[in-house]
């Protein structure tokens, strides 16, 4: 498929194919008139690497993880990163949650009636 049926089916902009080839992330065969064609594949790698981006991995990580990923095993190196990184999305977790919570009492105060806001904005 070429770049921009990718980039249609997978929600990325042309662009972020691109960048992702310069890291080294995705690979791109080349038609004699240098257009790139990807495999079927490509789709299931650019939605792994989007998911890996949202979740706060780089992308030095995410080249080093992928040797990995595509023989499907794992190194005590690799676990090890990837737990790292799991702990900290836990963190992130826990502090959005705790935030959330915060925010739910400050909605909570505001729409009590009896108590009426004693500031005003402006």
């Amino acid at each position: 498929m070429r770049i921009g049926e990718l980039a249609g089916t997978a929600g990325v902009s042309v662009r972020a194919l691109r960048y992702y080839e310069e890291q080294g992330l995705l690979k791109a065969e080349r038609t004699p008139r240098g257009q790139r064609v990807y495999p079927p594949a490509a789709l299931d790698r650019v939605q792994l690497i989007q998911q890996l981006y949202a979740a706060g991995l780089p992308s030095r990580t995410i080249l080093d993880l992928l040797p990995c990923v595509d023989a499907g095993v794992s190194t005590p190196e690799s676990l090890a990163r990837l737990t790292a990184e799991r702990d900290r999305i836990d963190r992130q977790i826990a502090g959005l949650l705790a935030t959330r919570d915060r925010l739910d009492a400050v909605i909570a105060i505001a729409a009590d009636t009896t108590t009426p806001c004693t500031r005003r904005a402006g």
